[in-house]
């Protein structure tokens, strides 16, 4: 259990995801920009802490190269039970979220999203490549390689001079 599934991409940009309206968004898209990739939930003890230091670091980056994905989930104690029009006003009205809410995805199991498999693999965990709870972050570089996984405790802005470094290279 939570070993690390095989995954034949070699790259984030080998995916496709849906938006929050359910549009297919290559992402292709972000190459050439470093990625910071999280599992998002609105009803989580970490959500505050989280959503406002990750809206502080796109303010600070977004013009340099820099972008966040984010991907809510209802797998952890059903903390995102919201339609995705309720937690797109969710994120964007009460934390000025400017980046894209995708679509509700599954990151653990045999449902996961397929990108989540791809990060997992990428970046397996101390204890194996299951995602424990909501906000675990996966760093990525303009390649759409994963640099780096951050546990949920990881406040976000205890990451800005890992995101520095890959955007210097």
């Amino acid at each position: 259990m939570g070993a690390a599934e095989s995954v034949p991409e070699t790259s984030i940009h080998e995916f496709t995801v849906k938006d929050c309206n359910g549009k297919e968004v290559s992402l292709e898209t972000y190459k050439g920009k470093v990625l910071l990739v999280v599992n998002v939930a609105s009803k989580c003890g970490f959500t505050e802490t989280n959503y406002t230091q990750l809206t502080e670091l796109y303010q600070k980056y977004r013009d340099k190269d820099f972008e966040i994905l984010a991907f809510p989930c209802n797998q952890f104690l059903r903390q995102e039970p919201g339609t995705a029009d309720q937690i797109k006003d969710f994120a964007c009205t009460r934390f000025k979220a400017e980046y894209p809410v995708f679509q509700k995805v599954r990151v653990n199991g045999p449902d996961a999203a397929p990108v989540y498999k791809f990060l997992k693999a990428s970046k397996p965990g101390l204890f194996g490549s299951r995602i424990k709870w909501n906000f675990t972050k996966f760093l990525v570089d303009k390649n759409g390689k994963v640099i780096e996984r951050y546990a949920t405790s990881t406040a976000p802005m205890s990451i800005e001079k890992d995101i520095q470094k890959a955007l210097e290279e």
